[in-house]
């Protein structure tokens, strides 16, 4: 019964830790919040008035999203994807999160989570009470699964119905999938539905992003929304584009969002408009440009022969791993190393490691985003220098995170 699996849930790792955080700060503890991913930046001024002009608007709209703002994330969609969407093949939602619980619920099949994956797949897996499969990753190949890894887990139930999540850049790896081309052959052979989290898409480091839907779209629902690239994540606006071989599963995707959250709210439905229609690139590509800057910053003050961890590629987090250290688990790690030092992380085994794995998600958003952003030099080479000036809890607390496992 879905009650008796209730009892057993707890709240996200990811919310919870940001209350942590707020209340060791009204104690007066120094804390550098490397445990939360929320996006440093403010909301584009344009998308701000946009919502303030349209706060009278009181009536509910389509459950399916405001036509126009439908139309225009078709548009956007349709050019970054290079592929012919439709404002009907839009979805809009309080969130992805709560589109991606919907899709959990409907979905009559078997879920395929790669090792390492963002918190909330699983707990909404077993809400939705489909079984779940962990598919084994490596940092080799930038902790994404290969056909390989995939094919081992459904080749004895090749008839089972699949859904498949990624998500790139990722979350909590901070890594871009390469070997998407590789992957959707094996999409195509077991005909597996593939929920792709582009949250982070516009946040990709390098200008040439690949989803996995510019290789099999008919197969892939796309997930994304204003949260990470436009600073709007309490805004809660978000949307699946579902193909129109899927069209069915749109429609009972619709009937679920009649029965619970209606629709979104219209001002913040007429402002997204805004954020779509108009053109944000110089926000974006300043967004890039910081968050890079920061996130290398950290990767090369902590990698060391204590500390195994990758590059950052897109998004605003790093996975490092800890060798030779003391603790059971790293729920006991990350424990420790918050008494110590201040330092939030996230476990590892909050995301699908075992405990036993001293592995962890850390968050470099811990910034002025807006000082930061207005201070950045048109031309140039970007230096250190200026994460020391615009990012000192950064700074600082990588500096104490580093002394920690070095006296640990």
């Amino acid at each position: 019964m879905i009650k008796d699996i209730l009892k057993n849930l707890e709240a996200s790792s990811t919310l919870r830790i940001n209350e942590i955080s707020k209340d060791l700060e009204s104690e007066g503890k120094e804390v550098f919040r490397f445990g939360f991913g929320q996006s440093p930046f403010k909301i584009p001024e344009d998308v701000v008035d946009e919502l303030k002009n349209n706060a009278f608007r009181n009536k509910y709209l389509p459950m399916q999203g405001l036509p126009e703002l439908r139309e225009v994330i078709a548009k956007y969609t349709s050019y970054k994807k290079n592929y012919n969407y439709k404002a009907d093949n839009i979805l809009i939602g309080p969130g992805t999160k709560e589109l991606m619980f919907l899709l959990q619920i409907l979905f009559d099949g078997e879920v395929l989570l790669p090792t390492p994956s963002w918190v909330s797949y699983e707990p909404q897996a077993t809400l939705g009470r489909n079984k779940l499969h962990w598919v084994e990753t490596n940092r080799e190949n930038n902790w994404f699964p290969t056909s390989n890894d995939i094919e081992k887990v459904i080749s004895s139930k090749k008839k089972q119905n699949y859904l498949l999540f990624l998500n790139s850049p990722n979350n909590p790896s901070g890594q871009i999938c390469k070997n998407l081309d590789e992957i959707s052959k094996i999409v195509k052979k077991y005909n597996i539905l593939v929920l792709s989290d582009e949250i982070y898409s516009e946040l990709y480091f390098d200008d040439n992003y690949k989803s996995i839907s510019n290789y099999c779209p008919e197969n892939t629902i796309i997930s994304t929304g204003l949260s990470k690239w436009c600073g709007a994540g309490g805004w809660r606006l978000g949307h699946f584009v579902i193909p129109n071989e899927l069209t069915s599963l749109k429609n009972s995707l619709k009937v679920l969002a009649s029965e619970t959250f209606s629709s979104v709210s219209a001002p913040i439905q007429y402002a997204a408009i805004t954020a779509y229609e108009n053109d944000h690139t110089d926000y974006i590509k300043k967004s890039r440009k910081i968050l890079k800057l920061v996130g290398e910053y950290v990767y090369n003050n902590l990698k060391s022969n204590k500390i195994l961890i990758n590059k950052p590629q897109g998004g605003f987090y790093l996975m490092p791993e800890f060798l030779n250290m003391k603790f059971k688990n790293s729920q006991e790690m990350c424990s420790s190393l918050l008494n110590d030092t201040g330092v939030v992380l996230l476990p590892g085994s909050d995301f699908g490691f075992s405990k036993d794995k001293l592995i962890t998600r850390l968050s470099f958003t811990d910034f002025n985003g807006k000082e930061f952003m207005n201070n950045l030099p048109e031309k140039g080479q970007l230096d250190n220098n200026l994460v020391d000036k615009f990012a000192p809890k950064i700074v600082e607390g990588t500096k104490r995170l580093k002394a920690w496992v070095e006296s640990t």
